[in-house]
């Protein structure tokens, strides 16, 4: 739970309550998965009634602060939030440039698609066009943890990124008492994962999710300076579409989109805007 106070006991100034409690808010939705949450969980994290942090949420997202997500029913940190600590702009590219673009594909590529990026040895869902697809079975996936490993998300970004983050990944992965502390402990599988990820270009998943059995996936890395920043894949029903066709079809309309991201974010990048 957030503190609402932690003024010095000697100040000679009385506590702007609406905004300590504004305050708390943002900190608890900073804290959440992708920075983005509900009504309910703020108010739990924050000890707020849920009626003050909705009216909170609507005065924060009047201010350009946040911004909804799912119609609504989740509220996110938008860029300029960040601002506030020296123009720091630490997910700019993704409002800026893969938003837009995801929903310009929309159209071309049909099936919905993640747009991911890593964090605690899994990929974090930051946008999303599950929401906006007529062939989507799951409604809202933003702020979802999807495994590193068994992924094509996962995969597209392991196979990619830096030397250094993909270590440090591994080596959080592989100190887990699990089936995923397993499966990264197996060093020949995990490498004959990424030799076959970075041989084809892309990544694959067929069935390989607990639970995803019907589902098949492939994902792009998107890069900066030649390193994946993240990755973006493409959710397919295997019983509908046969490989023959997401190889022919559908993968190279999502390398074009993975590619405009890259460009896009790359652009941003050399513009002086962090990425």
């Amino acid at each position: 739970m957030y503190l609402l106070t932690g003024k010095p006991e000697d100040s000679a100034y009385k506590e702007v309550r609406g905004l300590s409690r504004g305050l708390a808010v943002l900190r608890a939705l900073n804290g959440m998965p992708g920075g983005m949450g509900g009504v309910l969980e703020l108010a739990r994290l924050t000890g707020l009634h849920r009626t003050t942090v909705k009216r909170l949420l609507e005065t924060l997202r009047q201010e350009g602060l946040v911004h909804h997500k799912d119609d609504g029913a989740l509220y996110v940190l938008s860029f300029e939030v960040r601002r506030l600590a020296e123009g720091y702009v630490g997910a700019d590219w993704i409002d800026r440039v893969a938003s837009p673009a995801m929903a310009a594909h929309l159209s071309a590529l049909s099936w919905p698609s993640d747009l991911a990026t890593p964090d605690g040895g899994f990929m974090i869902v930051r946008e999303s066009t599950h929401r906006a697809s007529l062939l989507s079975q799951h409604r809202a996936t933003i702020g979802t943890r999807i495994a590193m490993l068994t992924s094509a998300i996962g995969r597209a970004w392991l196979a990619y990124c830096s030397d250094e983050e993909r270590e440090a990944t591994l080596s959080l992965l592989r100190e887990r008492g699990d089936a995923i502390g397993a499966v990264a402990r197996d060093k020949a599988y995990v490498g004959r994962v990424l030799r076959e990820t970075r041989r084809r270009g892309y990544a694959v998943n067929k069935g390989e999710l607990v639970n995803e059995e019907s589902v098949a996936a492939i994902a792009f890395p998107v890069r900066l300076s030649g390193h994946a920043i993240g990755a973006i894949n493409l959710v397919l029903q295997r019983n509908v579409v046969p490989d023959r066709e997401i190889s022919s079809r559908y993968v190279p309309l999502l390398r074009i989109l993975a590619e405009e991201i890259s460009v896009g974010a790359t652009r941003l990048s050399q513009r002086g805007d962090p990425s």
